[in-house]
């Protein structure tokens, strides 16, 4: 096969590299990793402070008072047709809690804790175990009354009502939490 002859603009851009000399050995530049995020330091002390406020608050009057009704809460300003998906199901239960064993304190600070990493995590709804009380003591459940006060005082809970039979029925609670 013969080569094309040579044109003006060939010409040209050998003319102009004939001073060129080529450089030995290989030169290469290494990428930088990227920097790994910032951790928010004060912003984890200052949750973990007003979790540890919100924990040593003084109890209402009303805590621990068992009623025996069906848990059900809709923050003000929520919609009632929030409550209504809610107790349907509309929501997949993303994780869930047990306080099954614990004692009112364990379960108010395992809870607190709980619903603080659900929100980290961007988890929208959640099913917390409180039992029935059949073994307790008059055979009331005890953390029922209780946890739905914790719940109520936290901004973060949109809605919560009692389980759907297939999901625990009275010895649960459906939440969910702010996206």
């Amino acid at each position: 096969m013969k080569k094309p002859a040579a044109t003006s603009n060939d010409l040209d851009f050998q003319a102009e590299m004939r001073d060129v000399v080529r450089l030995r050995g290989a030169i290469r530049v290494e990428p930088q990793r990227p920097r790994p995020p910032p951790i928010p330091r004060q912003r984890l002390q200052d949750e973990r402070r007003v979790l540890e406020e919100s924990l040593t608050a003084p109890p209402s009057p009303d805590t621990g008072v068992a009623s025996g009704e069906e848990l059900v809460y809709v923050r003000p300003g929520v919609p009632q047709s929030v409550l209504r998906k809610l107790r349907r199901g509309h929501w997949v239960i993303q994780d869930e809690f047990d306080l099954h064993g614990m004692t009112a304190a364990e379960a108010r600070i395992a809870t607190a804790a709980f619903l603080q990493e659900c929100m980290q995590s961007g988890t929208r709804c959640v099913r917390i175990i409180h039992g029935k009380g059949l073994r307790s003591r008059n055979r009331l459940p005890v953390l029922k009354s209780k946890l739905s006060h914790w719940l109520i005082l936290r901004d973060d809970v949109l809605a919560y009502c009692e389980a759907r039979p297939i999901d625990g029925g009275s010895g649960a609670v459906i939440v969910l939490l702010r996206g």
